[in-house]
């Protein structure tokens, strides 16, 4: 199994990314907790990995901190989550921000994420609990990556179609972007970054 890549970081296209290692190209899912600390294109990058096998497909999940890859793996382990439905959880929350959700019984946090309904977000109440008890004021410390600029249609699809991939419907993505202020923000990855924001209040 794959546990973790070193390479060079090659494309970005949330939330998929692609990494250069000995001249072989690595396809990875990663959160947005995990986009905002990615390097620059061309620069080197190291991420720890899931490596999901399936009959039809395999598919590599990365992430920046061990938090993160600790948090997909038991969030998987949850009747009626799979790679995907984590994928977006941590998107929408990092581990001390979703740890606080459970610790609180807040539900209306975790149904603000796309994809969780009430029957998930209660079995994710009662079955994390244990598991995220002792990650409390243990921030992740994510921190945007700079970029450079990007025009203004080309950041603003790029952020809404990131957000149609994490699982919100078109209309819904659309609204988001548009609810952020975006004139001075300089790239699609922060303007998806505080979209995502504004959906959950920690």
């Amino acid at each position: 199994m794959i546990g973790r890549i070193s390479g060079t970081l090659l494309h970005k296209q949330p939330p998929e990314i692609l990494v250069d290692v000995g001249g072989v190209g690595y396809e990875l899912q990663v959160p947005m907790t995990t986009l905002f600390q990615l390097p620059a294109l061309g620069e080197p990058v190291t991420l720890l990995t899931h490596h999901a096998v399936r009959e039809d497909a395999q598919t590599l999940y990365g992430f920046v901190s061990p938090r993160d890859r600790e948090l997909f793996r038991h969030l998987i382990k949850v009747n009626g989550v799979g790679p995907k439905l984590a994928l977006t959880i941590l998107s929408g929350m990092d581990g001390e921000r979703f740890a606080r959700a459970v610790h609180d019984d807040d539900l209306t946090a975790l149904v603000a994420l796309p994809g969780v309904g009430k029957k998930t977000a209660e079995r994710l109440l009662i079955e994390m609990r244990d598991r995220v008890s002792g990650w409390l004021d243990q921030g992740a410390g994510e921190s945007p990556t700079e970029g450079q600029s990007q025009p203004a249609s080309d950041k603003l699809g790029d952020a809404e179609g990131a957000l149609v991939a994490l699982g919100y419907k078109p209309a819904e993505a659309a609204r988001l972007v548009a609810r952020v202020d975006s004139d001075d923000i300089t790239d699609s990855e922060e303007l998806i970054r505080l979209a995502l924001r504004s959906t959950v209040r920690g």
